[in-house]
């Protein structure tokens, strides 16, 4: 009884009510790959070079190591996303892992947020990939790196994994300008 009071207090809640914290950057995208080839680029040192940052470092276990570094020559903890850690593991259906924000944020970038990639066939060679990043906190600094990561995901990451399996590994002297999947805010609510 107790528990059917409490689920139905839990549904009665407004959408207009959510946090801040309850919102998420989503997107999915095809990409003109194999799931496996798909995979071993977001999992692999080999494969974050060819689309992600210059050098990635991966200890692929649950709670293995996820560095990714967009400045490798940079002193430690200015590279780009050091000592992120990897909360799921599904061989070539799901992988998560922590992620911090950018130096130019200070205060958020000791905190951490989680990234959750859903890959699924879409044809025999293609993929359809889900990004999730959730996580995120209340106020002016949180609301800054939620901007960012919009862009940075949407209009770098994303379209440089596309365009790594079209035409091949980004050339990191000379990285391509290519076109935005757009934005990816959303909210839990209107996620689900």
């Amino acid at each position: 009884m107790i528990r059917a009071l409490m689920l139905g207090v839990l549904v009665m809640v407004p959408l207009e009510t959510a946090a801040a914290s309850d919102r998420v950057l989503r997107a999915e995208i095809t990409v003109p790959a194999p799931i496996e080839e798909v995979w071993k680029a977001w999992t692999t040192a080999e494969g974050i070079a060819t689309f992600f940052a210059p050098v990635g470092k991966v200890d692929l276990r649950i709670d293995g190591t996820y560095d990714v570094w967009f400045d490798p020559k940079a002193n430690p903890d200015l590279r780009g996303a050091e000592g992120m850690r990897i909360v799921g593991l599904e061989p070539n259906k799901r992988f998560a892992f922590t992620w911090n924000g950018p130096p130019s944020i200070p205060a958020i970038r000791v905190q951490r947020t989680i990234v959750v990639l859903d890959f699924a066939a879409a044809g025999e060679r293609a993929t359809r990939l889900r990004f999730t990043e959730m996580g995120w906190g209340d106020g002016p600094e949180w609301d800054t790196a939620y901007d960012y990561f919009d862009k940075a995901w949407g209009a770098v990451v994303l379209p440089r994994l596309i365009h790594r399996f079209e035409k091949g590994p980004i050339d990191w002297k000379a990285p391509p300008k290519l076109e935005s999947i757009g934005s990816m805010v959303a909210t839990l609510e209107a996620s689900r």
